[in-house]
């Protein structure tokens, strides 16, 4: 199954990198943040990738080309200019990158590569956001609803620390609290290519006008992820990911079920 990613945009909130290379190459512990989403889906034996590809979208190509001497240990023979890879690890990614338009929205973007999808259902994410989502149960999800679309619901991470409080004394402060009670899109889509049917403006967002007829026909469902999952919109959400990103396995590769299991006690709801 095919898997786009969208990497596009401007990512104007990064702007301090994005002047000089695209939002999904922008690192997290010391690789590409794009990298990291492929791992995800690599993780479950999903490498057939094509990389929407926009703003500086040459720098892209040139990274993907080279990926076979980034990944992995070499050994050259000056004089002759001879080349060995020594490998480090078995990607197995078969990587497409398709200029999709500088100034094009998303959906038009994913509208542009009817003709690299085919015929049959494909996946596609952001090349911005890290999540330990289960991309088989997802696909069993979808498959088992028959709907034309499945978006990823999370919750999002909270962006200031906690006060718990009793009665009117402050008992303790946290660093993070988690808002139970609200879905926000996580992207990790699964489409039918009944999609294409609304996808018809290159400038609309995915988000807006598909999304919103694609719930209108009652043809989105939502496959709730209760695991991590952590935008790199700013700075501080660059920052946030390097954090942990050392961690063996860093979060969004930890796949157990506790982490996507929800807690009974835990109240939720969809808005």
């Amino acid at each position: 199954m095919k898997t786009i990613l969208l990497a596009g945009g401007l990512g104007s909130r990064l702007a301090e990198e994005t002047v000089a290379i695209p939002k999904p190459m922008v690192e997290v512990g010391g690789r590409p943040i794009i990298a990291r989403v492929m791992d995800i889906y690599s993780h479950f034996g999903q490498n057939d990738f094509i990389v929407a590809a926009g703003y500086k979208c040459l720098m892209l190509k040139q990274f993907f080309a080279n990926y076979h001497l980034i990944a992995n240990d070499i050994s050259v023979d000056v004089d002759t200019g001879k080349l060995n890879l020594k490998p480090i690890s078995a990607g197995g990614w078969n990587v497409s990158v398709v200029d999709t338009g500088a100034e094009t929205m998303t959906s038009g973007r994913i509208r542009r590569l009817r003709d690299w999808v085919g015929d049959e259902a494909f996946m596609v994410t952001y090349s911005d956001g890290l999540g330990n989502v289960d991309i088989d149960r997802l696909l069993a999800f979808h498959r088992g609803h028959g709907k034309l679309a499945t978006v990823t619901a999370v919750q999002p991470p909270a962006r200031f620390g906690n006060m718990e409080i009793a009665g009117e004394q402050v008992q303790a402060f946290t660093e993070k609290v988690r808002r139970y009670e609200t879905w926000i899109n996580g992207g990790y889509f699964v489409f039918e290519p009944g999609v294409f049917d609304y996808l018809i403006d290159d400038m609309e967002p995915l988000e807006q006008s598909p999304m919103v007829n694609l719930t209108r026909d009652g043809q989105l469902m939502a496959f709730k992820h209760y695991g991590f999952w952590h935008p790199m919109d700013t700075v501080r959400d660059r920052n946030a990911l390097n954090e942990v990103c050392h961690q063996n396995p860093p979060p969004w590769l930890m796949f157990d079920e506790a982490s996507q299991a929800p807690d009974p006690a835990r109240p939720v709801a969809v808005i």
